[in-house]
């Protein structure tokens, strides 16, 4: 908890431009007379940001949390169930054929075809591994896989017709950014946030019995479908809006649920809210350092967090050869 406001904190100060620590807490405050300057840049531009990267890196982190204990593999992350593929198409169809229209309730035409593109690859592939007898995991996985590569076939087309600039902003899409954090934003990932994270949690200990098997999970009086069911809707809408409002932000949800579990052990009901903050600490991290590296450049946080996790997950390969994805 105690890193998590410092990481927020350090989110407000650091920046193109360095506000005294004293010029943050008054204009949240609203107490002296803090500069305009500092209360502008505070309220409107960094105080949205800095939320917006909280809520997103705990849901990505929780939603991997979860996905792990669903497929009973430390290296499953949410974009096996192919949201992540599905949203990049569905911004790469805005961006080429529509990106100029007009969003709805402060978002852009972008933002809500990602979530479309999303919800519609995560239901196809839950529809794939379903049958009467129930939703297979295994089923569910390969569909995740030929889904996102169905999804990823068709944003590289988009690609290869685009224009220069088109092609850009694809490309800076999917290296992830919440350079367009603002108060609507905000407010609808604080909703999608309240569901997600107070979702999850409460299936905590089914995850738990997941573990041993699913026919385990049975015999012990847990009803392992409506498990899969209402665990994938959340995921699915909790990274679904995130990739939409943030873009795609890879390995937060694959590192941090591990870092956390080598930490505290696999018990999810612990699992579960201290990933949550543990993402959010890394993506206030990763975003306040992606802001001051290159400063008054932004590198795209998503290509920050991808630097940073690549090389770990190559040492979770070579220490967890035993998993089989």
């Amino acid at each position: 908890m105690v890193l998590t406001v410092l990481a927020f904190l350090a989110e407000l100060v650091f920046g193109a431009v360095r506000l005294p620590v004293g010029g943050v807490f008054a204009a949240l405050s609203h107490v002296g007379t803090a500069a305009d300057q500092t209360a502008l840049i505070v309220n409107q531009i960094r105080l949205p940001r800095a939320i917006l990267t909280a809520l997103v890196g705990a849901i990505l982190a929780i939603s991997g949390a979860a996905m792990q204990g669903l497929f009973r593999n430390p290296l499953a992350d949410p974009s096996l169930i192919g949201v992540t593929a599905g949203a990049s198409a569905g911004a790469s169809l805005a961006i080429v054929f529509g990106g100029a229209l007009a969003g709805l309730a402060g978002l852009s035409a972008i933002a809500l075809a990602a979530f479309v593109g999303g919800a519609v690859a995560v239901l196809l592939v839950y529809t794939l591994a379903t049958r009467a007898s129930g939703t297979s995991v295994a089923t569910m996985l390969l569909a995740g896989i030929a889904i996102s590569a169905l999804a990823g076939s068709l944003t590289s087309l988009l690609e290869f017709y685009a224009s220069n600039d088109m092609l850009r902003r694809i490309s800076l899409w999917q290296m992830g950014g919440l350079e367009g954090a603002n108060w609507p934003r905000v407010a609808l990932m604080a909703g999608i946030a309240v569901v997600v994270l107070a979702g999850l949690p409460r299936l905590a200990t089914a995850l738990n019995a997941l573990l041993l098997g699913e026919s385990e999970a049975r015999h012990l009086g847990f009803a392992v479908d409506r498990t899969k069911t209402v665990l994938i809707t959340l995921v699915a809408l909790g990274v679904g809006v995130s990739v939409a409002l943030a873009g795609a932000i890879a390995f937060v949800g694959l590192v941090v649920p591990h870092i956390v579990r080598l930490a505290i052990g696999p018990d999810h009901r612990a699992l579960l809210p201290a990933s949550a903050l543990a993402g959010a600490v890394l993506l206030l991290a990763a975003d306040t350092v992606a802001r001051v590296a290159v400063a008054p450049t932004e590198l795209p946080v998503g290509l920050l967090t991808a630097l940073l996790g690549a090389p770990f997950f190559i040492v979770l390969l070579r220490g967890t050869r035993d998993y089989a994805l």
